[in-house]
């Protein structure tokens, strides 16, 4: 259809292409671009890219559907605009040049903590080989998230030591490395051969769904799936007690009484009341940061990098995003810039670590 201005379509759009990122997902549809510069999707382009079908009540995925009516703010001439559509499901979005980044809403990050389960996932090991927490029903795990560009790097050997010394006692660590690149991680694991699953979380998406602001966070869960002790900031050394203040004796051994009698110092209420709820700004974080390192990979670093800082400036709190992305961008995660961020942080009175408390038994 031609519009009186010689542009395609009667609001005066043109066709372009657009990649949509939405949780994990990358695909690229034509699209149309209109004079308010909104990206707009046909019906079978928004299918194709969201999963989401237009039916004559309105639009549909799975069991969900957005009423014709509420939908309706989100269309134009039959055309649907994504960027408003996500506004209507609550979920963050970030958008650059020809890319659109849809995030998790904060609802439904929460949930996900909220229950008695703690949320499966899967992710490689350093050969590529996929790994589920769910494998390991049966059995009592430490999940522990740490990052090359951490000085908890160096405790990686000792989880391997309580991982063996403990097996015989249905215990298991898993670690996750939250690094943008394997081979970042790869030469630690190397280093304390280990023999207990070893994951990369390349894209932060394990690290978002347990809401990980910084390493080493680690999480108890036992043998039925449930978290014993939500995110909690545990080294497993003391190389670096001086910064931390932190006693990883202390840690170790309330690990091992509850692996060998079931005591995780904490009762039920206590988890409900220490799991960290989502919010909006930090998923808003989030996805800002995902488009980032999409950009970042696709060589357009100067646009990855405004994104990059939006995100730290939305979540300064979320170490995982501006200091884990530091060895990807060229900058130095141990340098003057870290610890001038960090003293800020404390200024500020955001703490670093956020460990529960004592380990005394409930």
């Amino acid at each position: 259809m031609d519009s009186t201005d010689g542009t395609t379509g009667t609001t005066g759009t043109d066709e372009t292409l657009v990649t949509i990122l939405d949780d994990g997902r990358e695909v690229t549809v034509a699209a149309r671009t209109d004079r308010a510069g909104r990206i707009l999707l046909t019906p079978e382009a928004a299918e194709q890219a969201l999963g989401w079908v237009r039916k004559p009540h309105g639009w549909c995925r799975d069991e969900r559907c957005v009423p014709a009516s509420a939908a309706a703010r989100a269309e134009h001439e039959g055309l649907l605009d994504p960027v408003a559509f996500a506004g209507l499901l609550d979920r963050p979005v970030a958008t650059d040049t020809a890319v659109i980044a849809l995030g998790v809403c904060a609802e439904e990050r929460a949930s996900a903590l909220a229950g008695t389960t703690a949320p499966d996932f899967t992710l490689a090991d350093v050969d590529g080989v996929p790994h589920s927490l769910g494998d390991l029903r049966g059995r009592k795990v430490a999940l522990v998230f740490w990052g090359s560009w951490c000085g908890c790097r160096y405790d990686l050997p000792e989880w391997e030591r309580r991982h063996t010394a403990l097996a015989g006692h249905g215990f298991s660590v898993l670690s996750v490395a939250v690094d943008r690149r394997p081979a970042d991680a790869a030469p630690w694991i190397a280093e304390a051969a280990v023999t207990h699953p070893a994951l990369i979380d390349t894209e932060g998406a394990v690290a978002d769904l347990y809401d990980v602001l910084n390493v080493p966070t680690v999480v108890w869960i036992d043998e039925e799936g449930r978290i014993a002790r939500p995110n909690d900031t545990q080294f497993a050394t003391d190389l670096f007690r001086d910064l931390s203040g932190l006693d990883s004796g202390a840690a170790l051994a309330a690990l091992d009484r509850w692996v060998r009698t079931d005591d995780s110092g904490l009762t039920p209420e206590d988890v409900t009341r220490h799991t960290r709820r989502a919010t909006a700004t930090r998923q808003s974080a989030r996805t800002e940061a995902a488009l980032a390192l999409w950009l970042h990979r696709q060589g357009r670093t100067a646009d990855a990098e405004a994104h990059f800082a939006r995100a730290e400036e939305l979540a300064p709190e979320d170490l995982t995003i501006w200091r884990g992305t530091m060895p990807l961008r060229g900058l130095d995660p141990m340098g003057e810039e870290y610890f001038a961020k960090r003293t800020a942080l404390t200024e500020a009175g955001i703490p670093i670590y956020r460990p529960l408390g004592d380990w005394q038994p409930a």
